[in-house]
């Protein structure tokens, strides 16, 4: 049973996702207020609205192919993302991956989600997608170990990060400016859980993440090929800072893709989600 949001009448609605049987309104499930799928993190809701969801009949869900998805929340206290993460990715650029992760943080004012548009600013020439596999948060965790790291991710999602790449080449201090305009961190529409995740793949590593654009274009590498593994991320991280529910990794690209105005860009993981933007014109 997945997480994701859907857009009702202009109001974003948590809902879970059952593969074979729909979706199912958070609101019909239980009798507290839920106002978004960040309160089912933070307040770890998930188990007991799985079980609900599991024992509700037939007429509590609807096609997903009638509902309009958006992004999962709005307000996560942190997003993190990597760079270089991937060996093939580095040697594209001409860069060698660094000794401990390229790490940068991003606003949640980059957020949008499914079918929104990715607007090139006027301040670039050349903005790249990439897509990523991202981590989300389930437990607070400041600290751990790297062997204990995964128990505190709730589930992954579909990522496309984008990158005003040429501000970037300018001057690598300018990594936040090139990382956060509007519209720069696409994710959703479903929240895996973990346990799903090791059901179907037995390893996160296993996992495949490809940046697609225009369905021709494609870069693609699993994750077993991260310089930096999802478990070292989330400990590496967590000794700098507290890592609370809700907050994103974004892991890392196998490769980024030049888009322009009329592009489609997609993150494409086999397994977990397709997470596709149309590309215009800021």
């Amino acid at each position: 049973m997945r997480l994701a949001t859907i857009l009702e009448r202009g109001t974003e609605v948590p809902v879970l996702v059952d593969p074979e049987r729909g979706v199912v309104a958070v609101a019909d499930l239980t009798d507290r207020r839920v106002p978004s799928l960040l309160t089912v993190i933070e307040e770890d809701l998930y188990d007991a609205l799985a079980a609900a969801a599991a024992g509700a009949g037939p007429d509590a869900f609807r096609p997903a192919a009638d509902v309009r998805f958006t992004a999962p929340y709005r307000r996560p206290r942190k997003i993190w993302g990597i760079g270089l993460n991937y060996v093939d990715h580095a040697a594209d650029l001409s860069e060698s991956v660094p000794e401990e992760p390229a790490s940068f943080i991003k606003g949640d004012h980059t957020i949008i989600g499914a079918a929104d548009e990715i607007p090139i600013p006027p301040q670039s020439e050349r903005t790249t997608a990439e897509g990523e596999l991202g981590l989300v948060i389930g437990r607070e965790c400041r600290n751990v170990s790297e062997e204990d790291a995964l128990d505190h991710v709730f589930g992954v999602t579909t990522v496309l990060d984008q990158t005003a790449e040429d501000i970037l080449q300018r001057n690598p201090r300018f990594l936040t400016r090139s990382k956060n305009f509007p519209g720069f961190f696409s994710f959703g529409p479903e929240i895996v859980p973990m346990a799903e995740v090791l059901e179907r793949f037995g390893s996160i590593g296993e996992v495949e993440v490809s940046t697609v654009v225009n369905g021709d274009q494609m870069r693609t590498n699993t994750v077993a090929h991260m310089r930096y593994s999802p478990a070292f991320l989330v400990a590496f991280h967590s000794a700098v800072m507290p890592l609370f529910p809700g907050d994103v990794i974004s892991t890392g690209t196998p490769g980024a893709i030049h888009v322009r105005a009329g592009d489609v860009a997609e993150c494409r993981i086999p397994g977990i989600g397709r997470l596709v933007n149309p590309v215009v014109d800021a």
